[in-house]
């Protein structure tokens, strides 16, 4: 699973921080940061997050689990943070 936030439409809602808070977190007012892979576990969390998202900046790509299990957090992109607005 793969996720990308269009942080030019994120208006700071937080729906996702408060559905999803280990994938997506609010910094201050605006500043959202997030895991563009996160783990397996927070699927279902996340899709709802994506939903849930009022202007819908979340974009989730949803890979074989065999290709997303394969990226593993030595990978590039594997395990990080992005964000900030």
């Amino acid at each position: 699973m793969k996720i990308v936030v269009d942080l030019n439409r994120c208006q700071g809602y937080a729906q996702c921080a408060f559905l999803a808070p280990r994938v997506f977190e609010l910094h201050g007012e605006e500043a959202l940061m997030y895991t563009p892979q996160p783990p397996v576990e927070q699927r279902e969390r996340v899709l709802r997050a994506a939903a849930a998202c009022p202007v819908q900046a979340i974009l989730v790509e949803d890979r074989a689990e065999a290709g997303a299990e394969a990226a593993g957090p030595d990978s590039p992109g594997g395990e990080g943070r992005s964000g900030v607005r």
